[in-house]
């Protein structure tokens, strides 16, 4: 199915699509998983914030919000991702922004791979397999 890419309230970012798109299945083809339909709507923090007041009752800010439509291992969900938060996040970790836009992106796509970052032991696990990603996704470029 198809990876789709939108921007609600905010200039869309710089991002080869294409090179994106096939990372994103081949990380949910490596969990033995299929990709459904799946939409990246890019947003602002006072955007991220509206949803996450009205859909999960939470009044913070956030850099990502997924809403997992997922059924018989078909990866399916709604990203919302803050791009304000994104790149605050970049400044106060000291990394790239693209990096951090790919981080987030593909945590969510670990989340509805059944991966969770609630415990320490799980968001240690979490961290692992987003790094691994981010080395997968550079060497994509690569090529």
């Amino acid at each position: 199915m198809a990876i789709s890419y939108n921007a609600v309230d905010h200039p869309f970012p710089n991002l080869n699509r294409r090179v994106t798109t096939r990372w994103v299945h081949l990380t949910i083809e490596k969990y033995h998983k299929k990709a459904g339909a799946i939409a990246y709507i890019f947003c602002s923090d006072e955007e991220i914030l509206r949803i996450n007041k009205q859909y999960l009752n939470h009044d913070y800010y956030t850099d990502i919000i997924t809403f997992d439509y997922t059924e018989n291992g078909v990866i399916s969900g709604d990203l919302f991702i803050s791009l304000d938060t994104v790149q605050s996040n970049s400044e106060k970790f000291g990394t790239i922004y693209e990096e951090e836009l790919h981080r987030v992106m593909i945590h969510g796509i670990l989340h509805l791979c059944g991966f969770k970052d609630k415990t320490p032991d799980d968001e240690k696990v979490m961290r692992k397999k987003e790094n691994e990603a981010l080395d997968f996704f550079t060497s994509q470029l690569k090529k």
